[in-house]
């Protein structure tokens, strides 16, 4: 479970056509991720470098050590509102405390095994905070693709698009002009050519025409200075340790983040190439890149979908493509990195509007307001909370809100009907141990019909804390006490703490009413749960078919009438 895909490959062996592929698909990617790691890190409110060491640093690790045999890894589009948030609040002393502590608790997730558990995230929560990422990413980007002359964009989405509104008489058309040409170059370049990626063309367009007609338009080096031609030393800054406890929700939300978009794009890669990943291997990954990252200046890192997708359509297979990817990125920071101070913000941010197109996922969000109003309220609220409030509160309340709502519907799938007093019940009629099959069978083998004294309840769905109330509401209808109560658990899967409880006093009200319980055809769960429960002997009474059931009942209603059973 714990070994990487880079070992498992490894040991099936490399053939050179597979290793040149590898190869190939690794420079494709890495000229990919160049203007994506730029732009991601000038988006986070941090230096632009900072987002290529964390696709160099984290982009290595996350292949070397994962458990996919293609995932691209490096910063995204997913972190850019938490990021902001923590810079802007705590500066990136606190973001680096932050990414530490969100690697440390992937870890921790990967080694307990609950890679498989993130799947259980609903998807209308999923969606609601991908889109609202997307909507602030495009905020975030409207300054520079317009060239608006204020000073640094408010983080609250309201403040944010108040303030663009009162500037908006500074735009620099120039740069407009740039950022519109440099979107028309990411349309339509795919349809010319799949060979060289489209943001890189658009990029280098982009800087060419500045530089060659000396726009006036704000470049990386204008705003943030040379970028620097060599990956950065380890080192931590002064990290403030006494903002810890403020720190610890904002870097559980970069975890989950991180796991989510991180699996997501595993299975998405499995189901291009027809293999399988190891979650909890790949969430040890994940949880090493984000510890290393900030030791060599770089921001949180996860598994990105679209590079990922790029690496298996330009033929990678196996992780050496990724780790071709990071040093490509490795070699571009030393021998060109002087020119991406050249790059205009303007094309940065007009290839962050397309990623943050992309990212809305508008059509999966449309389709959804015709979900069940429950998944409409989750979807809403997520969606409203990540712009107007915060990202991490937004992930919290929607997960919240959604296992409430799923527990509700399962209360409302589970019910307790009495069918003892009918002459039929409402199972089907090829059901064998229904209630009418059971008559027919008594009837015939010995003549006998159920006691009038005994009544049968049966027990359908899980039987969990928001469906206990519902055994004691249908117990206090009955208005004489039976001599013999059977409870029916033939359709019970699953039984909590609640359950056991609700059984409990059910059994201790029978008994000071003198009345028999017995429990027919429990299942394998709750029969185990049942025996490991502190008043065991209060369910002593349990059988495996309905027939014994009633012989039971038939026994005490021969005794208390005086006649042999």
């Amino acid at each position: 479970m714990f070994v990487p895909k880079s070992v498992v490959c490894f040991r099936e062996g490399y053939t050179r056509e597979a290793l040149t592929r590898d190869v190939i698909a690794g420079l494709v990617v890495g000229i990919v991720a160049l203007p994506l790691a730029l732009a991601f890190a000038i988006a986070s409110g941090v230096q632009p470098e900072r987002g290529l060491y964390t696709a160099i640093i984290a982009g290595f690790i996350i292949s070397a050590f994962g458990g996919s045999r293609v995932q691209i890894g490096g910063p995204t589009g997913a972190f850019v509102v938490i990021v902001y948030g923590i810079v802007t609040k705590y500066g990136y002393e606190g973001l680096v405390l932050s990414t530490m502590l969100a690697g440390v608790i992937l870890i921790v997730m990967g080694l307990a095994r609950m890679g498989a558990l993130i799947k259980f995230i609903p998807y209308p929560v999923i969606t609601g905070f991908t889109s609202g990422i997307a909507v602030i990413i495009f905020s975030s980007q409207v300054k520079d693709f317009l060239g608006l002359k204020m000073g640094a964009v408010p983080p609250d989405f309201v403040a944010k698009w108040t303030a663009f509104a009162e500037h908006i008489g500074t735009i620099n058309w120039t740069a407009g002009g740039v950022a519109v040409g440099t979107l028309i170059v990411l349309i339509v370049w795919p349809k010319i050519s799949r060979m060289v990626p489209a943001p890189f063309v658009a990029m280098i367009l982009a800087t060419l025409a500045v530089q060659i007609f000396a726009l006036p338009v704000e470049t990386i080096g204008s705003r943030f200075g040379a970028v620097p031609s060599s990956l950065r030393a380890p080192h931590l800054p002064n990290i403030p340790w006494q903002n810890m406890r403020e720190l610890i929700s904002p870097s559980i939300t970069i975890a989950l983040l991180a796991a989510i978009e991180s699996l997501l794009s595993a299975v998405v890669a499995d189901g291009m190439i027809g293999t399988r990943h190891k979650s909890n291997m790949e969430l040890v990954a994940q949880g090493v890149a984000n510890i290393a990252s900030p030791v060599f200046g770089g921001i949180p890192a996860t598994g990105a979908i679209a590079r990922t997708a790029t690496n298996i359509r330009s033929g990678g297979r196996t992780p050496l493509a990724g780790m071709v990817h990071a040093l490509t990125l490795m070699l571009i920071l030393v021998f060109a990195g002087q020119w991406a101070a050249k790059v205009p913000l303007a094309a940065l941010a007009a290839i962050l509007v397309l990623v943050a197109y992309h990212m809305s996922e508008w059509r999966s969000f449309a389709g959804l307001l015709r979900a069940p109003k429950s998944d409409v309220f989750v979807l809403v609220v997520t969606f409203a909370l990540t712009l107007f409030v915060d990202l991490t509160v937004a992930v919290q309340v929607g997960v919240v809100a959604a296992s409430l709502l799923f527990m509700r519907r399962m209360a409302e799938v589970t019910n307790i009907e009495g069918v003892s007093g009918e002459l039929s019940d409402t199972s089907a009629i090829d059901d064998p141990e229904s209630i009418t099959q059971v008559r027919k069978r008594k009837r015939t083998l010995s003549g006998r019909v159920i006691p009038k004294d005994v009544e049968i309840y049966e027990v359908n769905g899980p039987f969990f804390f928001g469906a206990a109330d519902k055994i004691r509401e249908v117990v206090s209808e009955i208005e004489k006490p039976p001599r013999v109560l059977i409870l029916r658990m033939r359709n019970v899967p699953a039984i909590d703490a609640t359950g056991i409880h609700a059984l409990g006093q059910l059994a201790l009200k029978c008994k000071s009413q003198s009345t028999l319980l017995i429990l027919s055809e429990v299942r394998e769960q709750p029969r185990s749960a049942l025996a490991r429960s502190k008043n065991v002997e209060l369910f002593a009474n349990r059988v495996t078919t309905l027939d014994d059931a009633l012989d039971r009942a038939a026994a005490v209603e021969s005794t208390a009438n005086g006649l042999p059973s």
